[in-house]
């Protein structure tokens, strides 16, 4: 009897669980996400259907006290509990250094793919490129998909190297599914992790002689209501986190080897949707106890609880964090990434857990020099409107003292003042950023780095903004602080 032709496929898929492993209580008392009864939901689709596939695109590690004590290696030994089909590389798996990504690799029983990243003497790649999995006799190509543009940490790697933009991202992807012409592959699915605009581009420069079914992103952290279609190729993300899931149930022509039909939800993980894995639960609850004592003490305690509840606008956490930094190593403006706040909210009790959580990386501070006239293009390219609608830019928290106008329509500053007195092109500010921000001032703010040297030296100021933050937090109890409009935007 000839195969069927036309078979069905479920494809589940996380992105960006940044060591989201334990489950929160929502106000309604329904417990939700966490990676227990995200296994629970797996397991569960895998019984109703067992020509099930699981996959996570990119960004396992950071945003954890487990992740953080464990550097990276606790998280794996979680994850390969999950048993992912496949897992693309993130640029947050590089956070740890690369050298202890190819150790932390050795301990995944699942399969860590990259297309890009590669040994700048050789041209040898670091990990495998892509893999096949082989299910009721289909065959599933998953190709893991990574630009420098979103690899900013491995700059500092020199023997490391990286696509440096969509285009080259998109030879690639032809030269691969190019090597697989020979191989029965009845449906190809790139995993990326470079953020759903730079999806959009991806899908829009592929040949579609080379066959590219499916496009499963992260890195924006995008939640969806439907993927969206571009050069006929469905492009889906599910947020970020354990809280959810992305789930396509497809339908695939094994004779001409593509995507017939798909539909696709994105699904709540809790209790009603799943149940939980005790044996997930067991892990998790050995490493948490390994941290408890640890993390628990009490940091400092806010007047109130404060929220950062977006990452491109102002926010109460992220006024008061700026102007904490500020005060600390006595500059004229802290620079706060947004992106480097990874909780939306904190207090008013704060514990050693909560703060690691929020403040994951410990990169130095830089000092810069840094004149009026460079400052206000550096505010209006951070305000700029692929910010303001949404694009996966970086965007600043500033310290008090520095209010900025922004005018949408003629996008342009309109008014940027220092202590009440409107900065003079000449003037000469000392300015703040971590190190990763700095080294990346034109990706991030659109200034050449060489510019600002110019200025004067740039230095390190402090070996951890992390540790730094800490001691002042520490020693200074009852901070509290309301949003007081130091970015105004004029619609």
């Amino acid at each position: 009897m000839a195969d069927k032709r036309y078979k069905t496929l479920t494809i589940l898929h996380s992105n960006d669980l940044h060591g989201d492993f334990l489950p929160t209580k929502r106000e309604d008392g329904v417990f939700s996400g966490g990676v227990s009864l995200l296994s629970g939901y797996v397991n569960r689709a895998t019984a109703e259907n067992p020509d099930t596939l699981y996959v996570i695109a990119g960004d396992l590690f950071r945003g954890s006290v487990i992740d953080a004590e464990y550097r990276g290696i606790s998280t794996v030994e979680i994850i390969n509990m999950l048993s992912p089909d496949a897992v693309c590389v993130g640029n947050h798996e590089t956070d740890y250094g690369v050298a202890h990504l190819l150790f932390i690799e050795k301990c995944a029983r699942f399969p860590l793919i990259n297309a890009n990243l590669h040994v700048t003497t050789n041209g040898a790649r670091l990990f495998r490129p892509c893999h096949v999995a082989v299910i009721d006799d289909m065959k599933v190509l998953f190709i893991g998909i990574l630009t420098d543009e979103v690899l900013a940490q491995t700059r500092s790697e020199k023997l490391i190297g990286s696509f440096i933009d969509i285009d080259s991202a998109a030879e690639e992807v032809g030269r691969i599914t190019g090597a697989f012409r020979g191989t029965d592959i009845d449906l190809t699915v790139l995993l990326t992790h470079v953020g759903i605009g730079e999806d959009r581009k991806l899908a829009a420069a592929l040949d579609p002689a080379w066959g590219v079914d499916l496009i499963i992103g992260g890195h924006s952290h995008t939640f969806m209501d439907a993927p969206e279609v571009v050069n006929g190729i469905p492009i889906a993300q599910a947020g970020w986190g354990s809280s959810v899931i992305g789930r396509f149930d497809l339908t695939v022509d094994t004779w001409e080897n593509r995507l017939d039909s798909w539909t696709w939800r994105c699904d709540p993980i809790t209790e009603e949707t799943a149940g939980r894995d005790p044996a997930v639960e067991g892990m998790i609850r050995h490493f948490k106890s390994a941290t408890d004592e640890k993390y628990n003490r009490v940091v400092t305690r806010f007047r109130k609880r404060l929220t950062h509840p977006t990452r491109v606008g102002e926010t109460e956490l992220g006024d008061l964090i700026a102007e904490c930094v500020r005060d600390a190593m006595d500059l004229d403006v802290m620079l706060y990434a947004s992106g480097g706040i990874r909780s939306s909210s904190m207090g008013p009790i704060v514990t050693y857990a909560d703060f690691t959580e929020c403040f994951p990386f410990e990169d130095p501070l830089y000092m810069a020099k840094v004149t009026g006239a460079q400052l206000r293009r550096m505010m209006a390219y951070m305000l700029r409107e692929e910010t303001l609608t949404g694009g996966h830019t970086e965007f600043y928290q500033l310290s008090d003292g520095l209010r900025v106008v922004y005018s949408r329509p003629e996008r342009a500053v309109v008014s940027l003042t220092f202590d009440g007195e409107e900065v003079e092109d000449r003037e000469i500010f000392t300015v703040g950023m971590v190190e990763y921000h700095m080294r990346n001032v034109e990706t991030g703010l659109g200034i050449p780095l060489s510019e600002l040297e110019r200025n004067g030296r740039i230095r390190m100021i402090a070996a951890s903004c992390r540790e730094l933050l800490d001691e002042y937090l520490t020693s200074h109890p009852h901070l509290g602080r309301s949003r007081d409009g130091r970015i105004t935007i004029l619609e």
